[in-house]
C-alpha cells in the first residue's frame, strides 16, 4: 500500500459492524470519519469510543446526524473537503462503509390493519438502508473525494433471500442495495473504484435485536454453524481489513459471504 493519508468514512459508526470496522481499520492506520444518530447517553458512549480511537494514534472525526438526510450528508462532505484542504498530501477516502440499520420492522398483512406496514415506512425503510447509500457514492464522486483505489462496501444480510417475521420493509432494502453495489462497481470500474457487499452471518446488534425471534435464530445459527459459533461484527471487520488492500482491486461488484461457512448450511428457518 502506497504511503500517503488514509481515510474511511464509515456511515453507521457508534455501533455493531460499523464500529468494530472503525476499531479494525484504526488499528491498521486508517482516520476515520463517522457518522451516526445518538441520543442520551449513546452519545456518551459514542465519544468514548471517538476518544479509544484517537489514542490508537488516528484522526477521527464524528457527526452525530442523519446519515440519510441531503443536507446532513452535504454537509458532511464538504467538512471533510474543508479539512482536507487545510493538510497535505492526497486525502482522498480510501474506504466508505455503508452499514445504516434502521428501517421498519412490521408485518405486511395483519388483522389489525394498523399494524401493517405503511407506504411512508416502506419507503423510509428503503431510503436509510438502500437508497442512502447512492446519493453517498454520488456526492463522494462529485467532490472528487474518490480516487484510483477507493473502497465501497455495503452491509448486507441473509434476509436478501430468505424470509424472516417482520423483515419484509428490510428485506426489499437488502435487496436494492445489492443491486445498487452491483451497478456502481460497473459504473465505476472505469475510474478503478470497486463496490462489494458484505453478507454477515447472523449476528448479535442493537438493530437485530429488533427482529421478532431474533434470539431464536441465533441459537439455532450457532448450533448448525461448522464454526460452533455465531458471527461477530469483528469477523466483519477482519474481512474488510483484507478487501481494502490495493491487491484486492480484481474483486468488485460482489456480495461477499462472511459467516465462517453458515449461509452454504441447510438449516436456516422461517420464521412468520
Amino acid at each position: 500500500m502506497e504511503s500517503r493519508n488514509l481515510y474511511a468514512l464509515i456511515l453507521g459508526v457508534s455501533s455493531g459492524f460499523g464500529r468494530a470496522c472503525a476499531k479494525e481499520l484504526a488499528s491498521i492506520g486508517y482516520n476515520i470519519y463517522g457518522v451516526h444518530l445518538d441520543m442520551g447517553s449513546n452519545r456518551q458512549k459514542t465519544e468514548d469510543f471517538r476518544q479509544e480511537l484517537l489514542a490508537m494514534g488516528v484522526k477521527a472525526k464524528f457527526f452525530n446526524a442523519n446519515a440519510a438526510d441531503d443536507k446532513v450528508r452535504m454537509e458532511v462532505i464538504n467538512e471533510i473537503k474543508q479539512i482536507h484542504s487545510e493538510t497535505d498530501g492526497n486525502n482522498v477516502l480510501r474506504v466508505l462503509i455503508h452499514s445504516l440499520a434502521f428501517g421498519s420492522i412490521k408485518p405486511f398483512f395483519s388483522t389489525d390493519h394498523s399494524e401493517m406496514v405503511n407506504r411512508k415506512q416502506v419507503e423510509m425503510t428503503m431510503d436509510v438502508m438502500a437508497n442512502s447509500l447512492l446519493y453517498w457514492v454520488q456526492d463522494l464522486f462529485r467532490s472528487e473525494l474518490l480516487a484510483e483505489n477507493s473502497r465501497i462496501f455495503a452491509l448486507t444480510s441473509i434476509g436478501s433471500t430468505r424470509v424472516m417475521s417482520n423483515y419484509g420493509a428490510i428485506s426489499a432494502a437488502k435487496c436494492a442495495l445489492e443491486a445498487y453495489i452491483r451497478q456502481i462497481a460497473i459504473e465505476l470500474s472505469r475510474y478503478k473504484i470497486t463496490a462489494n457487499a458484505i453478507m454477515a452471518g447472523l449476528t448479535d446488534t442493537p438493530a437485530s435485536q429488533k427482529i421478532p425471534g431474533f434470539n431464536q435464530m441465533l441459537l439455532h445459527a450457532k448450533e448448525h454453524n461448522p464454526f460452533g459459533r455465531n458471527t461477530v461484527p469483528e469477523d466483519v471487520a477482519k474481512a474488510i481489513s483484507l478487501l481494502v488492500d490495493e491487491k484486492f482491486y480484481w474483486i468488485t461488484g460482489q456480495t461477499i459471504g462472511v459467516d465462517g461457512g453458515e449461509c452454504i448450511m441447510n438449516f436456516i428457518e422461517t420464521h412468520i
